[in-house]
């Protein structure tokens, strides 16, 4: 049986479309899919994003609990700022990719996808059982609502007593939000700038309306997970199930920088990861940009001269590009030979290899 989260209504009073994901019913769209894209990239979107998981790592020794459980160096990690990392089992596969936030010298908050956070909370638990610290999945408590766009920032401000304007990107800090105390952080999914706001389950549908309303004239729209998922695509972001699962490292994903084999001692993976690290990868995660109209869709064969090189794992029209776009699996040697095309239905379609990301926001 599907879980709700607490702005199931609100979703359902403005006539959106309601899907399955990850065992959750979740706004798909509310109306037009394109419109709530176009908008994140000129605007601001809204976003409820509380299927995710919410786990806090605390104690004297929680950063070095961290360092040992994932790939990245978190014990150096400063209050108040975050970090892209990933946790991965013996063999090197991901287990998922994860956010990792410093709420203070003993206090880390780690967001996890929806579909694995329960997995991600065991183990963490069992991977800091030899350490001083506590691992607490939370997630049951909190509400997360996302503001995402260029005027993410004018539409918050009105509604915070935090100074955006010193909360760097991928930083996070405590204040109120509509008089809801809540964690802020300047963190998103979209290739935008944005705020994503963690608070009691209770605050989250106040907080929602108080949002609209502070966005009704500047553009805001509630958005669904069809646009998440292609602006998240034209920003080159991996989505765990598609880009990143447990037969990928991160050095297949072209995110070998998040591994830290420069951190001290040893953590789970770490054997697996430095053989990857030296042995190379013979695939390779690629942008492909489709010369024609067709759509390359997530299972497609990428192929070269007629013998198939390689898979998309996420394909979409692009708003932003005015084409269709992919992310796709491909055999090392085939993206230097050049010369792709993607099979669409028994039709050989060309494509272009494109540097990660498609889309890039001006700064």
């Amino acid at each position: 049986m599907s879980r709700s989260t607490p702005l199931r209504g609100v979703h359902e009073s403005l006539g959106a479309t309601l899907t399955d994901f990850a065992g959750w019913q979740m706004p798909l769209r509310y109306g037009s899919e394109s419109a709530e894209h176009n908008a994140v990239r000129t605007a601001a979107g809204l976003f409820d994003l509380s299927h995710m998981g919410e786990i806090f790592v605390t104690g004297p020794q929680a950063g070095e609990a961290l360092d040992h459980a994932l790939v990245g160096y978190l014990s150096v990690l400063a209050p108040g700022r975050a970090r892209y990392t990933m946790m991965v089992n013996e063999d090197g596969g991901i287990l998922d990719d994860l956010i990792v936030y410093r709420l203070g010298e003993e206090e880390f908050l780690v967001v996890a996808n929806a579909a694995n956070y329960a997995l991600v909370a065991r183990e963490l638990a069992e991977r800091s059982e030899a350490y001083d610290a506590r691992v607490d999945d939370r997630s049951d408590e909190y509400a997360l609502v996302a503001v995402q766009g260029p005027r993410s920032a004018e539409i918050l401000s009105a509604l915070t007593d935090a100074d955006l304007g010193e909360l760097k990107y991928y930083a996070i800090t405590r204040g109120t939000v509509a008089g809801a105390d809540t964690l802020i952080a300047r963190t998103g999914y979209t290739g935008e700038d944005g705020f994503e706001l963690f608070v009691a389950n209770a605050d989250a549908v106040p907080l929602w309306h108080a949002l609209s309303e502070a966005g009704a004239g500047l553009g805001l729209v509630p958005a669904g997970l069809s646009a998440r998922d292609t602006l998240r695509l034209e920003a080159g972001m991996p989505l765990y199930g598609n880009e990143l699962s447990t037969s990928t490292t991160p050095f297949d994903a072209g995110l070998g920088r998040v591994v830290r084999l420069d951190k001290p001692g040893g953590f789970v993976g770490r054997a697996a990861l430095e053989r990857a690290a030296e042995k190379g990868t013979t695939r390779r995660l690629a942008g492909l940009v489709a010369r024609g109209r067709r759509v390359p869709r997530r299972g497609y064969a990428v192929t070269r001269d007629g013998a198939v090189v390689g898979e998309v794992t996420s394909g979409a029209p692009s708003q932003s590009l005015g084409r269709p776009i992919a992310m796709a699996y491909v055999d090392e040697d085939a993206l230097e030979k050049g010369g792709l095309a993607v099979d669409i239905r028994g039709s050989q379609e060309p494509v272009d290899i494109v540097d990660l990301p498609f889309y890039r926001r001006s700064k």
